[in-house]
């Protein structure tokens, strides 16, 4: 019988916080679901505890593989596997909230035929217990349906990044599948990369502002061994190499919103200037190492960014977009960009702002 609710909790040296996690699934009063646990490789007792609960409650299933580094290659594995009609996903060292999946049920059940529901977090802090943030990117008087550009227009309109965890929305399955949705293998953040794609692509979005989500920040998380200044340049150039080709490819559909070049662009293009020429990168990040992951992202060639610069709707970006090719091109260029951000783009922009 198909369940109504896949779970799918990558884990990976998460023994302190496993059993908490799956607690709060079996805890949960709606009792149709399947949880999928994959297992990596780990260096403490993650794998033992999973395959505890899985003796107990055949609804959890365990599949392994070799330690990546990333949820990438759980997340993929376990939409594959899975069999329920919606896919919740869920870290090994978070929890869901009390009674979340009723609640959740419910407002499905009202609201059937989306693709995605946006839901609601809770975050704190694990060594204090401090909760620091409610986050919901839909305000609670929001419509009650979208389709993807819209939501992606929306979003951008008010969020800097508008790239929702995977975990603040739940998706339909078979819209997963139809539309080959997977996360790049090995990317640390790859909600930035994936969650962009699976917006634009819904034809429905369904937000439910259900706190569902209990997230814990802890400095042993993968999400906090991120924040390096190597994680940006590994997995950055990835992440925007890609997003720009999925761009192209789109944009050139009939139909196609160019409202949304522009909130990619503004979102995008952005972050692709800041990461490679702020001053705090600049100081704090050699510029081979800048060049050398800026080439990644051009690896295919530059016609995906053009595309995109030149549809952005803004003429300083489309200035700067052209200091980004010097910069790769000509080494003569490379300190001149980095001048011109610095000392023309970025100041401007914050006198944009404070106007």
């Amino acid at each position: 019988m198909t369940p109504f609710f896949s779970i799918i909790v990558p884990c990976c040296d998460v023994a302190p916080y496993l059993r908490e996690c799956l607690d709060s699934v079996t805890n949960q009063p709606f009792k149709d679901w399947e949880c999928l646990l994959g297992v990596e490789e780990s260096k403490d007792d993650t794998e033992k505890i999973a395959r505890e609960y899985a003796a107990k409650d055949p609804r959890f299933k365990i599949f392994t593989g070799p330690r990546s580094g990333s949820c990438s290659a759980s997340r993929n594995t376990g939409i594959d596997m899975a069999t329920g009609k919606y896919i919740i996903f869920l870290d090994g060292d978070d929890t869901i909230a009390e009674g979340s999946l009723q609640r959740l049920h419910d407002k499905i059940a009202a609201r059937p035929g989306a693709d995605i529901y946006p839901c609601a977090m809770k975050v704190y802090e694990d060594q204090t217990g401090k909760v620091i943030d409610h986050r919901d990117n839909y305000p609670p008087d929001f419509t009650d349906e979208l389709t993807g550009p819209q939501a992606t227009v929306n979003l951008s309109n008010r969020l800097f990044y508008p790239c929702p965890m995977l975990q603040l929305s739940v998706f339909r399955r078979l819209f997963l599948i139809e539309n080959d949705l997977k996360c790049i293998y090995g990317l640390r953040n790859q909600d930035s990369e994936f969650s962009p794609r699976a917006l634009y692509l819904a034809k429905r979005v369904s937000p439910l502002h259900e706190e569902i989500y209990i997230y814990r920040i802890h400095d042993g998380s993968v999400q906090s061994s991120a924040r390096s200044y190597g994680y940006f340049y590994r997995d950055w150039s990835v992440i925007l190499l890609s997003l720009f080709a999925f761009h192209a490819k789109v944009s050139s559909a009939p139909g196609f919103d160019r409202a949304v070049t522009k909130a990619w662009a503004k979102t995008w293009l952005s972050t692709l200037f800041i990461k490679w020429f702020s001053r705090d990168f600049v100081a704090k990040v050699p510029r081979k190492e800048r060049l050398d992951s800026l080439k990644k992202i051009f690896s295919r060639g530059m016609d995906d960014f053009n595309s995109l610069l030149n549809g952005c709707g803004s003429r300083p970006r489309r200035i700067a977009g052209w200091w980004v090719k010097a910069f790769v091109r000509y080494a003569v260029a490379r300190p001149l960009a980095e001048a011109f951000f610095n000392m023309l783009y970025f100041p401007i922009l914050q006198l944009k702002r404070a106007s």
